[in-house]
């Protein structure tokens, strides 16, 4: 089992969480949402709970729902440039499907 980041990712997220000035990690998970059937849910973490799946890569701490953990494990997160638009990007083995708008995938 695991969940890794690349290298612009992780830059991303440890340049966030010092200009935030606190944070433990990034929180990823899925929601029921969408045409598909689920899409991603990705937050700053504060704090590490109990049932937390913890996985460190390029020194950064990703903290899993245990629920969750079935439709994303083997994901890469990256960070992207595209034109004008830069966000999270989640490369997922699992994913069967994504709707057309981009949204949500189905497993």
């Amino acid at each position: 089992m695991s969940v890794t980041l690349t290298d612009a990712a992780a830059r991303h997220v440890t340049r966030y969480m010092t200009k935030r000035g606190k944070g433990v990690g990034v929180r990823l998970g899925v929601k029921t949402t969408g045409c598909s059937g689920l899409a991603y849910k990705l937050e700053y973490a504060d704090e590490i709970a109990p049932e937390d799946v913890v996985f460190e890569d390029n020194g950064v701490k990703v903290l899993v729902d245990p629920k969750s953990m079935a439709y994303i494990d083997g994901t890469q997160l990256d960070f992207v440039r595209e034109g004008l638009n830069e966000g999270f990007k989640f490369i997922n083995p699992n994913e069967r499907d994504r709707c057309g708008c981009g949204e949500s995938f189905r497993v």
